[in-house]
């Protein structure tokens, strides 16, 4: 099998990442935070070390890391809690679904009215086309890091200085950044973090986590028992108990931390270059071939290592199915994301997605070449 398909879920796990999981399982199935037994105390004590990796990796607090099953429930939790009757919200043209309906829903029910920022590959006009939608009752912006169909990334650091300017509360979706790219939420003025465990973190699917800005206030998402404040029938006031109802997932939190852990061995931009290079070589081979589409130019230091194309006149899913036949994952239609396919004219017919990761290789891509042509 070649796997292309690191932009939904990075395959395969470091052996680090999946024996924690069997080790975590086996030693550490313990409720954290409920218990004064050494073996509960322990499972607390590996939880917090995940959230001391994710706090230095993104500059947030420890205690400001909340753990969810993925980024999807980590936005919802950042937006719903974030918006009052009568706010305004500002998103990107690119946005997945995870944010887009989310805002669409409260469009919906009446609670907030929300606009759409074109992305411009020039940074000053995609700035300028967040600035000018701003209005006086704005108050949050919402954007990914990266688009997960087409790789272009937004200028976070700017825009984040923009919601700094105006008092607005600056979301950003890193599912197609965290692991791979430099964020600082200090530098970047971000108020919220959100992203998941199972992409570039190399962690399992069920992980992902929302980091808080120090001051940032949020109205809780769900309710019940957080070990803490049991007496009382309000869910507790601080994190991340606030939003940590439930029993966690003991075993995806531990691997995700020795995921993070073969990051910071590795190098990030170790990574990222290795990961970038290939897409830069498919890329090429791509647009020497007439018959193949692509939508973006060559990725280079402001992209992320994905690529979508279409090949002759096939459908995406038809291309991905052909490539299917030979044991070579990719992902076809529209990604979850239409707001980026109306944005770059795919609609139609949607793009073959190509996502690079750290354990593809030359020869991944030199097999993946000739196939192409037999198609």
């Amino acid at each position: 099998m070649i796997y292309f398909d690191n932009g939904a879920t990075s395959y395969p796990k470091p052996t680090s990442v999946i024996r924690s999981s069997y080790d975590a399982i086996k030693n550490y199935s313990f409720n954290i935070g409920r218990s004064g037994y050494r073996y509960s105390l322990k499972s607390a004590e590996k939880i917090y070390t995940v959230r001391e990796s994710i706090a230095n990796m993104f500059s947030f607090k420890p205690e400001n890391v909340v753990f969810t099953k993925n980024c999807t429930e980590a936005l919802n939790i950042a937006i719903l809690g974030s918006v009052n009757k009568g706010d305004h919200i500002i998103i990107s043209s690119l946005e997945h679904n995870s944010v887009s309906r989310v805002v669409q829903s409260l469009y919906d029910n009446g609670v907030c009215d929300y606009d759409i920022a074109r992305f411009s590959f020039d940074k000053e006009e995609c700035i300028t086309n967040f600035k000018m939608l701003i209005k006086r009752n704005t108050r949050l912006i919402i954007c990914m890091y990266a688009s997960n169909v087409f790789g272009v990334t937004f200028p976070i650091k700017e825009i984040g200085e923009l919601c700094s300017q105006y008092g607005i509360r600056f979301i950003v979706d890193a599912a197609q950044g965290a692991g791979i790219a430099d964020i600082n939420a200090v530098r970047d003025n971000i108020d919220i973090l959100c992203a998941p465990g199972h992409k570039c973190l190399f962690g399992p699917m069920g992980t992902g986590f929302m980091a808080v800005k120090e001051g940032v206030l949020l109205k809780p998402y769900s309710f019940g028992g957080t070990g803490s404040n049991s007496l009382s029938l309000k869910q507790p006031d601080f994190l991340p108990d606030r939003f940590e109802s439930g029993t966690l997932n003991n075993s995806g939190i531990i691997a995700l931390g020795k995921g993070i852990e073969f990051i910071n061995t590795t190098g990030i931009e170790n990574i990222y270059n290795h990961d970038l290079s290939l897409a830069q070589y498919m890329y090429d081979y791509l647009s020497s071939i007439p018959e193949a589409e692509l939508y973006t130019p060559r990725p280079d230091k402001s992209f992320m290592p994905i690529i979508s194309f279409n090949y002759k006149d096939y459908s995406s899913e038809k291309t991905a199915a052909l490539l299917s036949e030979y044991d070579i994952c990719t992902r076809a239609g529209y990604h979850c994301s239409p707001l980026a396919h109306k944005h770059f004219n795919t609609l139609e017919r949607g793009t073959v997605r190509l996502s690079m990761g750290y354990f593809n290789t030359v020869s991944d891509c030199y097999k993946f070449f000739n196939i192409v042509k037999k198609l």
